[in-house]
């Protein structure tokens, strides 16, 4: 696999954690789930929240510190 072929799957990992967590910021799961008609199912809509996030922000972390690793390698 190429050097920039890497760059760009890390890069849209990077987004996709993004998009999650906005997805989860700004409520649109819970009008998601509401849509589905599990809008009154509270403590599943919390689980799944959490699981989500935690999943999201740990993806945030992840793909960003390899972006820095590769922009701070390319840099030096």
């Amino acid at each position: 696999m190429s050097n920039n072929h890497s760059c760009w799957g890390l890069f849209h990992g990077f987004l996709a954690a993004v998009f999650w967590v906005l997805f989860l910021h700004l409520g649109w799961l819970h009008t998601l789930l509401a849509a589905l008609g599990l809008g009154g199912a509270v403590i599943l809509i919390a689980v799944i929240k959490f699981i989500i996030a935690l999943i999201a922000i740990l993806a945030f972390l992840i793909f960003g510190l390899c972006l820095f690793k590769k922009a701070w390698h390319h840099c030096k």
